[in-house]
């Protein structure tokens, strides 16, 4: 039995993948900026998968799409910057990355997200992110 575990990124696929998150980033931070649900979900995938920062869990861009409507319209999330913190190209045409959504104000909430995106046919699309809410942890 081999004990060794793989490191999984792909070197020659990791300046790609760098910069396709760096877009994605930038299209999030555009549409949030703008509250406009169609720029924010402009690259999402119509059989992506979506986890909320409170649990819910979508699988269809139908649902995503409105929730994401209903959400600007009410201005939920407070002006924030979008940050790639970390990219991994496990493979040519597939980048994982963690994305902070930061909160400007330091007070409104924040999260750190986990996006996969894929290429299809010359274009990237978002498959699948989990969202997390930024808190401190509970004392012990």
């Amino acid at each position: 039995m081999n004990d060794v575990r793989p490191n999984l990124n792909d070197p020659a696929a990791q300046a790609v993948a760098e910069a396709v998150v760096g877009s994605f980033a930038a299209e999030l931070q555009k549409g949030l900026d703008s509250g406009d649900a169609d720029v924010y979900d402009r690259s999402f995938a119509a059989d992506v998968m979506w986890g909320s920062p409170y649990g819910a869990t979508l699988d269809r861009f139908e649902e995503l799409s409105a929730a994401h409507h209903r959400l600007m319209a009410a201005a939920v999330a407070p002006r924030s910057r979008f940050e790639v913190v970390n990219v991994l190209a496990p493979a040519p045409g597939v980048a994982v990355a963690h994305i902070r959504r930061q909160a400007l104000d330091g007070t409104g909430f924040s999260e750190m997200a986990l996006y996969t995106l894929i290429e299809r046919d010359g274009r990237w699309w978002l498959a699948a992110a989990q969202n997390t809410p930024i808190a401190q942890p509970p004392s012990s």
